[in-house]
């Protein structure tokens, strides 16, 4: 009895290494509508720091890609109906995520701020954003803390951050909550942008999670997230990310290693 037991965890065990996928070709969720991270350029392409990043990952782990573009809000439905097999959007790695998908390690972190005219005497409590309109971009950690914090503005939603960015410019809303580094790079330092500025210090809530990271479902972390997790450690310490990220970023995006 025991030989046939044994027996059929080794035939299982083999079957389900067979099974597993090898993971040579890929589709990856991405926005294209969150620069510097990933945006659509004028020749139509997708472009942007993580979109040279995953292609990086993927050639690290020898994998042929396919970009899907996808509005930020649906990403996640689109990984579990198998869509794409991957998300790669700058989605903070949080609790609640945590509950719903799995994740590689962090490739990076940065702060979130608020955005709005230069001069504005704002700080990231309910008190003092009192009776404003914040702008955020739905499905995100800084929706989420917005919501439960400024309990007293209106919070209005967008499904990208440059409709955001635009309403901010029009008046339409009186400040934005966003990751820094797109606020920096996607609007502050372009000609749309004079005249704003950060406001009030750098929000810290364990709402934006411990960093950025590839979203996957669940059943795929042991294999693909294993592949990803390598390639980042790779281009870590080949040097690749930090190339890429110098590109784009004149301060350091990589993750806190603890």
């Amino acid at each position: 009895m025991k030989k046939t037991v044994l027996f059929a965890l080794a035939l299982a065990a083999s079957v389900a290494q067979a099974q597993a996928p090898e993971w040579k070709k890929l589709r990856i969720g991405v926005e294209g509508a969150y620069p510097p991270f990933s945006e659509i350029g004028p020749d139509g392409k997708l472009k942007g720091f993580e979109i040279e990043l995953v292609l990086a990952y993927c050639a690290e782990m020898k994998a042929q890609c396919t970009l899907v573009q996808q509005e930020f809000d649906g990403l996640i439905p689109a990984l579990q109906s198998r869509k794409v097999d991957a998300i790669f959007a700058s989605v903070a790695i949080t609790e609640e995520r945590q509950k719903v998908i799995a994740f590689s390690k962090p490739y990076y972190n940065t702060p979130a701020r608020l955005v709005a005219k230069a001069g504005a005497k704002f700080e990231p409590n309910a008190a003092s954003l009192k009776g404003k309109k914040i702008g955020v971009q739905r499905g995100t950690t800084h929706e989420t803390y917005a919501t439960k914090t400024f309990t007293q503005s209106e919070i209005v939603r967008y499904g990208s951050q440059d409709q955001v960015f635009l309403d901010l410019k029009s008046g339409r809303v009186d400040a934005t909550l966003m990751d820094s580094p797109a606020a920096d790079f996607g609007f502050l330092k372009k000609p749309e942008g004079k005249g704003f500025a950060f406001v009030g210090p750098i929000v810290e809530d364990k709402i934006f999670g411990v960093g950025t990271g590839v979203g996957m479902r669940k059943a795929d972390e042991a294999t693909l997230g294993k592949k990803f997790n390598a390639a980042i450690e790779a281009l870590q310490a080949n040097g690749t990310f930090k190339k890429l990220a110098d590109k784009y970023f004149d301060y350091d995006i990589a993750p806190v290693k603890k």
